[in-house]
């Protein structure tokens, strides 16, 4: 596959030094392209340039290009993130059910689109280990299915924030045996395609998202909707062209095309050499006192702080001052998300700045125990607490209350109470000690009218 098709257009057309009679307004400007190099191919959708609404040029066969490599009917290249797919995914099928099952530890996107197209989402039981939420086990999917057989199916996610998965093979199998769709959100596992451990989801999902900006060699807010069920191949077409942009940056377009290709021809050499280095990581990490998260994709590394007994903030300031940035912090864990690229160097000087950490006195029995949450009670359906009446009221008085929206934590932007549930103490105290949340304003959440909950 060529990697460059797009790019090569787009550095044709900018090395012609043309007169940008067309949007983006900065014109390629030289005092605009010294801030931002890559003005000159930042175009729109020119004579030559194809289009994403309708491709039939080099748009059409990068896509083409990539839907041969990750074994899809049909690839359709986004520019607005995992979010546009799963929007496009859901208004997609919204014909075959009012309600879908979904993880307690979904993206709210998946929950917005619910809202918006009036499906009700049905919230999966999920326990939590070491901290972690675990993904739903066959038994739970299985009996999920049977208490709600007029559900579309399953939108899952698959891996999760913290590279977690679950059986594909038997989700797959349960959805034959009832004739129910399998949706997956993949925003996490676009570099599964070229490893051997886990899955890729691809082989078994209906629809599936790639977030291929999340783990692949691509710029932010390059994704890809993948169509696995022929069926479904012009209700998908149909979606992305409502919610896919109609001004898509080509830089991020390009970006994909290299993405894909540079995967197919590297990717499985590259991540087999990172899951050795991981898993090595891991037990030296381990032997010198830290914890490590057991059965997680190895692009992923979350470092257990209660083990070693350091707050993980106050070694996130340590590790800043080091110039190492890590994709989250919980409370716990300290995630650190690593590429086909991230090489020993890189690794190495992680673990020297981690063990340095160890030997810093004053860091010593700094771990405070974040508070343990309990997921609130369902009393009323997503949609009717949603959509009901409504009032505000501060945080710290909402224990007991139906909540009208949902509430989290980001990163990882999963809720940890969804509307229709009752808040509990627990889940006050976790939003309250968090950096950054979602659902909250003015330390304020919205819940469901007292007269309405009756």
């Amino acid at each position: 596959m060529e990697k460059k098709a797009i790019k090569s257009m787009l550095a044709s057309y900018a090395k012609a030094r043309p007169l940008r009679f067309h949007m983006p307004g900065h014109k390629a400007h030289r005092e605009f392209k010294k801030q931002f190099p890559c003005a000159a191919e930042d175009i729109t959708e020119l004579s030559f340039s194809d289009s994403l609404q309708h491709p039939q040029g080099v748009l059409r066969r990068a896509e083409e290009q990539v839907k041969d490599i990750l074994g899809a009917k049909k690839t359709f290249f986004l520019t607005d993130g995992s979010t546009c797919g799963i929007f496009s995914m859901l208004f997609a099928v919204r014909e075959f059910g009012k309600e879908i099952l979904v993880n307690r530890n979904a993206h709210q996107s998946v929950f917005n689109a619910c809202r918006v197209f009036g499906i009700e989402p049905i919230v999966l039981h999920q326990n939590v280990k070491n901290g972690v939420m675990t993904p739903p086990t066959g038994d739970e999917l299985e009996k999920a299915l049977a208490d709600h057989p007029n559900a579309i199916g399953f939108l899952l996610t698959y891996p999760d924030y913290y590279g977690m998965t679950f059986d594909l093979r038997r989700a797959r199998a349960l959805c034959d045996e009832k004739g129910k769709l399998l949706l997956i959100d993949g925003a996490h596992g676009a570099h599964l395609r070229f490893s051997s451990l886990p899955e890729y989801c691809g082989p078994y999902a209906d629809l599936w998202v790639d977030g291929a900006h999340k783990t692949l060699p691509a710029l932010t807010q390059g994704a890809l909707l993948n169509v696995g069920n022929k069926s479904l191949l012009s209700k998908a077409a149909n979606a992305v062209n409502i919610f896919r942009t109609s001004s898509p940056s080509y830089p991020v377009l390009a970006s994909l095309e290299y993405a894909e290709a540079f995967m197919e021809e590297e990717g499985g050499e590259l991540l087999s050499k990172l899951r050795v280095e991981v898993l090595a990581l891991k037990a030296r990490l381990e032997k010198r006192g830290y914890g490590c998260l057991k059965d997680a994709d190895t692009i992923k590394l979350a470092v257990d702080f209660k083990a070693a007994g350091i707050s993980p903030y106050l070694a996130e300031k340590f590790l800043n001052r080091k110039k190492i940035y890590a994709e989250m912090n919980d409370g716990r864990y300290l995630l650190f998300l690593f590429g086909p690229t991230t090489g020993k160097r890189e690794l190495a000087a992680l673990e020297r700045a981690l063990l340095k950490l160890l030997g810093k006195a004053e860091l010593k029995n700094t771990f405070e125990p974040r508070p343990d949450f309990k997921t609130g009670a369902r009393v009323m359906p997503y949609l009717a607490a949603a959509e009901g009446r409504r009032e505000t009221v501060d945080l710290k008085d909402s224990a007991g209350r139906v909540l009208a929206e949902n509430v989290g934590v980001f990163p990882p932007c999963f809720p940890l109470c969804v509307a229709g549930e009752r808040m509990t103490e627990e889940i006050i105290a976790v939003l309250s000690a968090a950096k950054n949340t979602f659902g909250i304003s003015g330390g304020k959440v919205k819940v469901v009218k007292e007269q309405a909950e009756k």
